[in-house]
């Protein structure tokens, strides 16, 4: 039962296709570091591969044709790319699910303050992060500030070559005793996540003068005044995201892998919607669902629990003369699902916490993992064994290199993904996505042969698959 490693299956022409991949994912996985970010890349992919704007398309009344491609987005965080099947919604859609968001820490509302003539920025981390991972390395910060005169200010500071970074302190090793006696998860707590941001002083026309309060948190404030013409208050209608700073790169002498920021999910999502882009006109409508907040539950109204999909078939199959509730329950019902995400790889460095015969490795293609959930499946969708059997025999068919995992051994821990709330429809759904090593760490590493082998198997079943 053990998979083959991929890359000993390859020829010179898979090996072109896989890196061109691989280099276009890194692009992305450098430059779309939060959500909305993600949701502008992706836009901008499809627009370049001739997707309609739905929100467009519904507002003139303008039906869609088969093999038409489309794009929607909720608050820029949550967006539903698609192609228009030949078969009428009925008959159900193929769906691409992954989500977007990655683990981060993100600035408080009233985040500025000044100790000890340093300004920092307060922040609270987001996701499951072992919080002693993220300090003392560089840090970018990115996202949006809205003015109360409706203007909307871009941040992204800490990639650009000119940039300056951030950081999070830590305790000197000379004077750790103490600390370093404190179990993982304390030895930093979440409140000192607060990022370094500056020391120099604010000192009026360069005189002397009266003394200026909190000098070091005033030149922060002139500077950001000066170039982005924000004021304190305006942190209180900000999305501010710290990440690591840097790019993609490749990873080891062989350049097999890639080591880079937010992998889970992105590795999914950039496949999943590529492969949609790059698909011909299936007899099913194909979806791609690039969904917010997964990390902390898929809450809110961008995350996959909201109605946004929902309410996107409904003003779709309007728009094309196939509405009724009856059809629409129909069209979920009788759907097949790929819950785009990544598993754990297995890391012989930790190989305690792993069941070797059921575990994902890098290199050994696309893992399917039939539940997730936690110690006795808790909190998971447990996938149909007839739908597994017709997804083997469509990847089979097609030379897809795939294997089979769970999330580490049984009473290790465990982890959820947007598969269970699919799955609420009665649709057919099982994960499916790349192994990594580190999740949720700050850097994070993927395999070039597993991300080529996903983005065939996306493209695979958004064409063939039928229930």
């Amino acid at each position: 039962m053990e998979r083959k490693n991929i890359w000993k299956t390859y020829d010179q022409k898979q090996l072109k296709e896989m890196n061109k991949l691989s280099e276009a994912y890194k692009d992305f996985l450098s430059k779309a570091k939060t959500e909305r970010l993600c949701v502008d890349y992706a836009i901008k992919d499809a627009k370049e591969a001739g997707a309609i704007d739905l929100a467009k398309a519904i507002k003139a009344g303008t039906p869609l044709n088969p093999g038409d491609k489309f794009y929607i987005h909720q608050m820029n965080k949550l967006l539903v790319m698609g192609i228009i099947g030949k078969q009428p919604f009925e008959k159900g859609l193929n769906i691409l699910g992954a989500h977007i968001d990655s683990p981060r820490m993100d600035v408080k509302q009233n985040p500025l303050y000044e100790s000890a003539d340093f300004a920092y920025l307060d922040t609270h981390y987001y996701g499951g992060i072992k919080k002693y991972q993220w300090v003392t390395m560089p840090l970018a910060i990115y996202g949006v500030v809205a003015k109360k005169d409706g203007k909307v200010v871009n941040i992204a500071i800490g990639d650009d070559p000119d940039d300056p970074v951030f950081c999070v302190t830590d305790l000197l090793i000379h004077l750790s005793a103490k600390q370093m006696s404190k179990t993982a998860s304390v030895v930093i707590e979440g409140e000192a996540l607060d990022i370094l941001i500056g020391s120099q002083p604010l000192v009026k026309d360069g005189k002397k003068g009266k003394e200026i309060k909190e000098a070091v948190k005033a030149n922060v404030l002139e500077i950001l005044k000066k170039k982005y013409k924000i004021e304190e208050e305006d942190f209180l209608s900000a999305e501010l995201e710290v990440v690591p700073a840097g790019y993609a790169r490749d990873l080891g002498f062989d350049r097999s892998m890639i080591i880079g920021y937010g992998q889970d999910d992105r590795v999914c999502a950039y496949t999943s919607y590529m492969a949609l882009l790059d698909s011909k006109t299936p007899d099913r409508t194909a979806i791609c669902l690039l969904t917010d907040k997964e990390e902390i539950g898929s809450v809110g109204a961008t995350g996959m629990e909201s109605r946004f999909f929902e309410d996107v078939m409904v003003e779709l199959m309007n728009l094309q003369g196939e509405y009724s509730d009856i059809v629409l329950r129909r069209c979920m019902r009788n759907s097949c699902v790929l819950s785009s995400d990544v598993s754990a790889g297995f890391d012989p460095s930790f190989g305690e916490v792993f069941e070797k015969k059921n575990t994902a490795f890098l290199g050994r293609g696309i893992c399917f993992n039939k539940y997730t959930g936690s110690r006795g499946k808790g909190g998971s969708n447990d996938a149909n064994a007839e739908y597994i059997g017709k997804i083997r025999k469509i990847l089979d068919k097609a030379k897809i290199g795939w294997q089979t995992a769970e999330l580490g051994k049984v009473d290790e821990g465990g982890g959820g993904t947007i598969a269970y709330i699919l799955a609420n429809y009665g649709m057919n759904v099982i994960d499916s996505g790349v192994a990594v090593l580190c999740m949720h760490g700050p850097w994070e590493v993927s395999s070039k042969a597993d991300i080529y082998e996903a983005y065939r198997c996306y493209k695979v079943f958004l064409q063939e698959m039928e229930m």
